[in-house]
């Protein structure tokens, strides 16, 4: 009979640490200094994707919007929806794109929010919002160093997610293709890259998010957003009402 594998008990308390320490499982708790109660906005934009297939997150620097994605996005490659949330859900494996402006801004915004430091990629102890044990598999993108260019993720179900990696610099062309469940863009896109985002979702009941801090003023993007869309809140008691479209978060059916 062949040896079976015994870890040590350091080892076993170290893997525990790692996955108690897992940011998904630590962001938005029920009491405390980082109570989600604070974050009405966060939980609102998680909510609005239940009735609103493009969504917008418009806010300043540093206030949360990558944090916020990367965590519904987390939400929807694992499966691991935690008990109060209200937003949509994905009973299976999806698929999913994610970009940025460049590669290198996609490397060191998005990847980092998913999977951690660029110093975790060569020994693999991911530490980002993706648990480190779901994390299947990855490819590396040529061309930009430690950028990573495909995440394999394992879901609840026993299937497994897949996210791409990819920049505006790309260009349209590298945005057609197969349907894609989720689509999240980080900082305001062009107009044709949209576009052929928003085509990937449509036959699936996909979702657009997109979070953007407006430093180029009221561009035709912004424009039609605050023309068309809606804000929705949400109450003390968790119930949703529709506003104006002149605040951080937007929804837009279609």
């Amino acid at each position: 009979m062949a040896d079976t594998f015994a870890p040590t008990l350091d080892a076993i308390h170290a893997e525990l640490a790692a996955r108690e320490s897992c940011k998904f499982h630590t962001y938005y708790p029920e009491t405390g200094p980082l109570r989600r109660a604070l974050y009405t906005k966060h939980m609102a934009f998680f909510a609005a994707g239940t009735n609103w297939r493009q969504r917008l997150y418009l806010a300043a620097n540093r206030s949360g919007k990558t944090t916020a994605a990367a965590f519904e996005l987390t939400a929807h490659l694992t499966g691991l929806y935690p008990p109060w949330w209200t937003g949509k859900r994905f009973e299976k494996p999806i698929e999913a794109w994610c970009a940025g402006d460049t590669g290198n801004t996609t490397r060191d915004i998005i990847q980092a929010a998913l999977l951690g430091p660029l110093s975790t990629v060569d020994s693999r102890q991911w530490c980002g919002m993706i648990p480190r044990p779901l994390v299947y598999d990855h490819t590396r993108k040529t061309g930009i160093p430690s950028a990573i260019h495909t995440i394999w993720v394992r879901h609840t179900s026993g299937g497994i997610s897949s996210i791409d990696l990819k920049s505006y610099d790309q260009k349209r062309e590298a945005y057609q293709g197969t349907e894609k469940q989720f689509v999240w863009l980080d900082e305001e896109p062009p107009a044709d890259i949209y576009g052929e985002c928003l085509m990937r979702t449509m036959t699936c009941g996909g979702l657009m998010a997109v979070t953007m801090t407006p430093l180029m003023g009221l561009t035709p993007f912004l424009a039609e957003w605050l023309e068309r869309s809606a804000l929705e809140v949400l109450g003390p008691d968790g119930t949703s009402e529709l506003k104006s479209a002149h605040s951080a978060v937007f929804g837009e059916r279609g």
